[in-house]
């Protein structure tokens, strides 16, 4: 019985001393207590939030604790993004968001500071996007479109999702790479700029590829000339990448999940396990191809280091393209 009363009180004071040097450790043991509010910056329907939907059902089931989506859209995602910049570190509160949130914040530059207040947890997957242009134009690869734009600077005209957003500074990187000069034609969404893609009124886009696909392909309404990645794309395998007529051309457009700064380490580690699990269920797997998307995850240091990264790349293209929002 000694024995056992000496393991009980060495338990205790085990559990003392943890609390007292690292309390972020016994806080969290007991995650989540409560529900998580889970702030997707957009309105509903979008990638984002059907990706944040998604994966807060399996953390739901995971953690056996409500993760509920909020919807807090604006402002090109600012208005969502400075609500959690500015919510407690406590672990209950997340923010689920797109590769736009580098360009957003390098473009818009709101007064607050996005990209060291809300570090990444965990990113979910990648989707590439793709130079289209309407047939009417002659191009019929990237380089085609780059002697086309060279020869007639400035008369060519490409379609955006938003000025500052990520189809836009993934066409002026475009630009700038190559030397080239077009006119931009600014829309308040993906569906109001694939209008004026399909009717040639504004012929040539950098866009995502679930709207593109069903209107591309031999005898379609548009016509793809290469995928964004690195690498071409499972699911479009004979289409070139853009970086193959352009080295060192590379845009993807991520998703993933992030939290505010000084959210408890042991908190951080705990979400970006269990979204790293979700990711390798095939469910998931199918649900993520269904949106064109492929899982990545990975730990919340490489996801930060790809933040960083393309914070300082759209950076450096609004200063060299003379970007200034309207």
């Amino acid at each position: 019985m000694k024995s056992i009363t000496f393991k009980l009180n060495a338990a205790g004071i085990a559990t003392a001393v943890a609390a007292t040097l690292c309390p972020a450790l016994v806080h969290a043991q007991a995650y989540p207590s409560k529900i998580v509010r889970v702030v997707v910056p957009f309105a509903p329907g979008g990638g984002s939030d059907i990706t944040a939907r998604q994966v807060s059902g399996k953390l739901t089931d995971m953690f056996k604790q409500q993760f509920v989506v909020d919807n807090r859209g604006g402002a090109a995602g600012i208005i969502g993004m400075e609500m959690v910049a500015k919510a407690p570190a406590d672990g209950y509160t997340l923010m689920m968001m797109s590769g736009s949130f580098s360009a957003t914040s390098a473009t818009h530059r709101p007064a607050f500071d996005p990209v060291n207040s809300i570090p990444g947890v965990a990113e979910f997957g990648i989707t590439p996007f793709l130079l289209t242009v309407h047939p009417s134009l002659p191009p019929k690869t990237t380089k085609e479109l780059i002697a086309l734009a060279k020869a007639k600077p400035g008369a060519l005209t490409y379609a955006t999702s938003g000025m500052g957003g990520l189809t836009h500074m993934a066409t002026e990187l475009l630009l700038s790479m190559t030397g080239t000069q077009m006119l931009g034609v600014h829309y308040k969404s993906t569906g109001a700029a694939m209008t004026d893609l399909l009717s040639g009124q504004a012929p040539i886009i950098v866009g995502s590829l679930l709207p593109i696909v069903p209107h591309a392909g031999p005898g379609g309404k548009l016509r793809v000339l290469g995928v964004t990645t690195a690498k071409r794309w499972y699911s479009l395998p004979n289409v070139p990448t853009v970086g193959e007529s352009v080295p060192g051309y590379e845009v993807e457009l991520w998703f993933g999940a992030m939290a505010p700064r000084g959210t408890p380490q042991p908190i951080v580690d705990a979400l970006n396990s269990a979204i790293n699990k979700i990711l390798q269920e095939p469910e998931m797997k199918k649900n993520l191809d269904a949106q064109g998307m492929a899982p990545t995850g990975g730990t919340p240091q490489q996801f930060n280091d790809r933040i960083q990264r393309e914070y300082a790349r759209w950076t450096k293209v609004v200063k060299e393209r003379g970007i200034k929002m309207q």
